[in-house]
């Protein structure tokens, strides 16, 4: 228990300051005990929507954050998480309104604010380009993973052995993202087929500018390195976690609006989910969890897989936020178990060790 709470101490703490802030901002907004009731279990009810999505997201945050530096690992738990609640969970709906209304952030705050059923009209009209962009990003990043030819560790075999054996061709992952974002764009109306296909394939510029930025850091200090020079940079991997975690925001975003149209409650109920995803993901680092459970990474990135195409598809189907969570969930739940059953096996595969004689 005491183990756990030096991983949960301070989401602990912000969530009782941030239930204490929405109790507040319930009862001076509405008057009533009961509004202020009302408020506060939408804000719980938010922040437990945020974990489930974003468990597969704390996963792979610390697949990637692992491998980094333990300065950058400090700098994105720390810049990262400020970016992640304040930017991704305030900002970022804000500049969808800005940018759809146009009009100042501003006035986008007081529209926010003063008519939030506008407010709401507004971003859920921007769903079908977000949808396009990060549904494509995410893919990617699932796909990636399992296209890899030193992946030699495979959980769902008869799948991944496949795509391990074709992971010579040069950009079949991207091959397979373009062809779901184009079959997806089919079934869309003219208009919104063009914002969907342009998002999507930004989506993948994107991708493929972040891994190309790492790239061009991880050589300059290769030859920092051949040079006997000391070089400790993680910029690359900072720059992908931030666009990762952007892309998993946009979901829990847009899907807040199923509970409430008001930002100051949204934003109080997401950044304490946003909050929680930052513990997991030190608690995976720093205990070790990954290099303990065998399967639990495969089971992070077939969830983003099934997201990503979940954000596509969502572009013409509602598919509702509950069922996104728990596929993730159970995805995750089941490469867990799956990697207790190896470590049970190797134990008792393993010999005892002899009895010493006396």
């Amino acid at each position: 228990m005491q183990t756990l709470l030096r991983y949960y101490t301070f989401s602990l703490i912000f969530t009782a300051v941030c239930l204490g802030l929405a109790g507040w901002y319930g009862y001076a907004s509405t008057g009533t005990i009961g509004g202020m009731l009302s408020i506060l279990w939408i804000v719980f009810v938010l922040s437990i929507l945020e974990v489930s999505l974003s468990f597969d997201n704390a996963v792979v945050n610390a697949t990637v954050l692992r491998e980094m530096d333990p300065v950058w690992q400090q700098r994105f738990l720390t810049i990262g998480i400020l970016i992640a609640v304040f930017g991704m969970r305030i900002v970022f709906p804000i500049a969808i309104v800005s940018i759809a209304a146009q009009i100042g952030p501003w006035e986008a705050v007081q529209l926010s604010l003063g008519d939030p059923e506008e407010y709401e009209r507004l971003v859920s009209a921007a769903h079908i380009g977000i949808a396009g962009f990060g549904g494509a990003f995410l893919a990617m990043v699932g796909l990636t993973f399992f296209f890899d030819e030193g992946k030699d560790i495979h959980w769902i075999s008869v799948i991944e052995r496949g795509a391990n054996r074709f992971s010579s061709i040069p950009a079949m992952e991207i091959g397979f993202v373009l062809a779901l974002v184009y079959g997806v764009s089919t079934i869309l109306e003219p208009d919104e087929a063009l914002t969907f296909l342009t998002a999507g394939i930004l989506g993948l510029l994107t991708y493929i500018a972040v891994h190309a930025l790492g790239e061009i850091i991880e050589q300059g200090e290769a030859r920092k390195k051949a040079a006997g020079e000391v070089v400790k940079s993680g910029l690359g991997g900072f720059l992908y976690l931030e666009v990762l975690d952007a892309s998993f925001s946009f979901d829990g975003v847009i899907g807040a609006f199923a509970l409430s149209n008001n930002m100051v409650v949204i934003a109080i109920g997401l950044s304490i989910g946003a909050m929680f995803v930052r513990s997991m993901t030190i608690h995976l680092v720093r205990a070790g969890t990954l290099s303990q459970f065998r399967y639990l990474e495969h089971g992070a990135f077939w969830a983003i897989i099934v997201l990503g195409v979940i954000m596509l598809v969502s572009a013409k189907y509602h598919i509702p936020e509950t069922f996104t969570g728990l596929i993730g969930a159970i995805l995750i739940g089941l490469s867990l178990w799956w990697s207790i059953r190896h470590n049970r096996a190797q134990s008792d595969a393993s010999p005892e060790p002899a009895a010493q004689s006396d």
